[in-house]
């Protein structure tokens, strides 16, 4: 049974993409932030631009920062976005 997750895009990421947000249907096998991308990464060729280098994107969960390896869990909303810059 999947579960339907509202991905946000920000930056150069929803550029890449071409869409602020969506609502996507998960499946279940996909558990973690790390997995989500990969998974985003192979939805089509937009997405497979954005997700190039997952290592260079940040993720949050309902709007708390997490790392790639984080479960999604009960998650409903998911962003990504480039690293932040300071000045």
């Amino acid at each position: 049974m999947s579960k339907i997750l509202k991905v946000r895009y920000f930056a150069w990421v929803r550029e890449r993409i071409g869409k602020p947000d969506e609502d996507i249907e998960v499946p279940d096998i996909v558990v973690t932030v790390g997995e989500l991308m990969t998974y985003l990464a192979a939805r089509g060729e937009e997405y497979a631009h954005a997700f190039e280098n997952p290592k260079v994107i940040r993720a949050a969960i309902d709007k708390a920062h997490v790392k790639p390896q984080t479960p999604l869990g009960g998650a409903t909303e998911i962003a990504f976005f480039p690293p932040m810059t300071g000045g």
